[in-house]
């Protein structure tokens, strides 16, 4: 376990970068997620290098932008638009206004190695933003799916208003998520529900516990259920769901998705007068749903590393429906079939998804798969390594696919 462990930890900087087509600018970037812990969030910071000779009088912005797309692309027509953009962040990186700006490690690192025409940026993203949320397109739907998507723009033009030429401007896809906090708590989520019967005396009750309230991306969900049946029909057979709701709060639209699901026969019939004990064990994850259509997911950078969306949070004393965006909670669902006239007894248990806390066994562990699985595939990216031991950084370029961009 120790040898995985120490993959997380054998680059101490990792820096992504990416030139504008005419290769007189260049963005770097310390990170591509940005974590939102409720009470803070962390500040997108980078560096940006510039021929200053290309200038000539010039300047270059860069802009913090999210678009929201509330519904599909090819269903615009006649100048209806489904999709707002939004800068929340602009600043003028080239002269530099704010000279006494406070710098990250990262940056700082970036600056001393780049030279004198290295300029650093800071964004803060604006309370109860949204997290980055892409829901998943069918194989028939075209155009940028729906979601709520981050980038930072950076561009060269005369003054701020001014949009740029395409050569001269490069955007980078970051991701906005949320993380569990450091202590998932002792309570322990359940529900107790029981079901009558027209014409005939007694219930059925069914309770469901579940083993945590905070589950992390990729751990196994169990689920103890506990039937009762003290009437005179009988359980059939048991299923077991997790289940994805999703809040499209632009146009206040809501549905569900089954991430997870199980079915069992085991211990059926549950003939009257008896009971059954069982627990069920469900891994919900994004690549078992890759054929369901509107399953949200944790923004939509990469295809082989992409999670189920988190659990939206909201910070204390803050309504939950007062979060924008696309708000994502799950729960698990248990149905006991009573036959044809005896209906079903259903009931949700909430839990929340999250990713581990930084900082933490878990995420450590976390960090070590993500590793593994992504070995091979940054063997094929074109990344470029520094031989000074000293600053230890690696610079990554951001692959343009990953950012649906026309070449």
């Amino acid at each position: 376990m120790l040898d995985y462990l120490s993959l997380a930890f054998v680059v101490a900087v990792k820096v992504f970068k990416k030139t504008t087509p005419n290769g007189k600018v260049t963005v770097y970037l310390g990170k591509r997620d940005f974590i939102d812990h409720i009470d803070y969030c962390d500040p997108v910071d980078g560096v940006v290098v510039v021929d200053t000779e290309y200038l000539k009088g010039r300047k270059v912005y860069s802009q913090l932008v999210t678009t929201y797309r509330f519904g599909r692309e090819e269903d615009e027509v006649m100048g209806v638009k489904f999709s707002k953009e939004m800068v929340i962040g602009n600043e003028q990186v080239v002269p530099m206004v704010n000279a006494k700006m406070e710098l990250t490690p990262v940056q700082e690192k970036l600056l001393k190695k780049l030279g004198p025409n290295a300029f650093p940026f800071t964004f803060t993203f604006p309370e109860m933003s949204p997290s980055s949320v892409t829901l998943q397109p069918s194989d028939e739907d075209q155009g940028k799916p729906m979601g709520v998507d981050y980038c930072v723009r950076t561009y060269v033009a005369d003054n701020e208003d001014d949009k740029g030429h395409k050569r001269s401007s490069v955007t980078l896809a970051i991701k906005k998520l949320q993380h569990a906090p450091a202590s998932r708590g002792r309570r322990l989520p359940s529900s107790l529900v029981s079901k009558g019967f027209t014409f005939s005396n007694g219930k059925i009750s069914l309770e469901v516990t579940l083993d945590k309230e905070i589950y992390y991306h990729g751990e196994k969900l169990a689920a103890n259920i506990i039937v009762s049946n003290n009437s005179r029909k009988s359980v059939r057979n048991i299923r077991c769901m997790v289940v994805q709701h999703v809040e499209i709060t632009m146009i206040n639209s809501q549905f569900s998705r089954h991430v997870a699901s199980l079915e069992s026969r085991e211990g059926c019939p549950i003939t009257p007068g008896a009971s059954l004990s069982k627990t069920f064990y469900l891994v919900p994850l994004a690549r078992s749903n890759k054929d369901i259509r509107g399953v949200a997911l944790d923004g939509h950078l990469k295809e082989d590393d992409v999670n189920l969306a988190s659990s939206t949070m909201v910070s204390e004393g803050k309504c939950p429906a007062e979060a924008i965006g696309i708000v994502v909670s799950y729960s698990v669902r248990v149905k006991l079939n009573c036959g044809t006239l005896g209906g079903e007894l259903v009931t949700d248990v909430p839990f929340k998804l999250l990713h581990p806390a930084e900082g933490s066994v878990e995420r450590q562990r976390f960090n070590a798969m993500k590793k593994m699985q992504s070995i091979e595939r940054h063997r094929y990216e074109n990344s470029l390594y520094t031989n000074e031991e000293d600053d230890n950084i690696v610079f990554e370029d951001f692959a343009r696919l990953r950012m649906n961009e026309p070449e």
